[in-house]
C-alpha cells in the first residue's frame, strides 16, 4: 500500500475470527458484498455495513483503501446479500468534498462496533475513506 492509499489492516484476531463471528452476531446490521476481484475476475466476498441516509444507501471502507474497495472502484459494480436476499448494483463514488457528512452519520450508526471508531481516529482524513453509492439495476 502506498502513503496516497493508506490501509489499516486488521489485527490477527479479526482476520481470521472477526469476520466470521460479525456474520453470526450482527445479521441485522450486516450484508454481504460480492464484487469481482480487480486481477483475478473472481468473486470476493466481504461482511460490510450499509450506510442509509436521505433515501439513498451507501458503502464506507472505515480501514482505507482496503482491498474490497479497490475491487469495488475497478468493477463498478458488486452485489449485496442480505437476510436472503441479493440485489446487483452499480457502485458511484462520492466525492471527497461530499464524504464528511456520511462518515458522520456512519460513526453514529456503526462507531461502537468493534474497532470502528479507532479506525477513523487513526486515518481522520476522509480522502482515505473510499466512499461509494449504491445504485440499484431497477433504478
Amino acid at each position: 500500500m502506498t502513503a496516497e492509499s493508506p490501509y489499516l489492516r486488521p489485527p490477527w484476531g479479526m482476520r481470521v475470527i472477526g469476520n466470521r463471528m460479525a456474520k453470526l452476531f450482527a445479521r441485522s446490521v450486516l450484508s454481504t458484498l460480492s464484487v469481482r476481484g480487480r486481477r483475478s475476475g473472481q468473486w470476493r466476498k466481504v461482511p460490510v455495513a450499509v450506510l442509509e441516509h436521505d433515501g439513498e444507501r451507501y458503502l464506507i471502507a472505515p480501514r482505507g483503501h482496503t482491498e474490497w474497495s479497490r475491487n469495488l472502484s475497478a468493477a463498478g459494480s458488486g452485489r449485496l446479500a442480505r437476510k436472503g436476499r441479493s440485489e446487483e448494483f452499480d457502485a458511484v463514488e462520492v466525492p471527497v468534498a461530499d464524504r464528511p457528512p456520511l462518515i458522520e452519520i456512519y460513526l453514529k450508526q456503526y462507531g461502537r462496533f468493534p474497532t470502528v471508531s479507532e479506525t477513523f481516529a487513526e486515518l481522520p482524513d476522509p480522502a482515505d475513506h473510499p466512499t461509494f453509492r449504491i445504485v440499484g439495476r431497477s433504478e
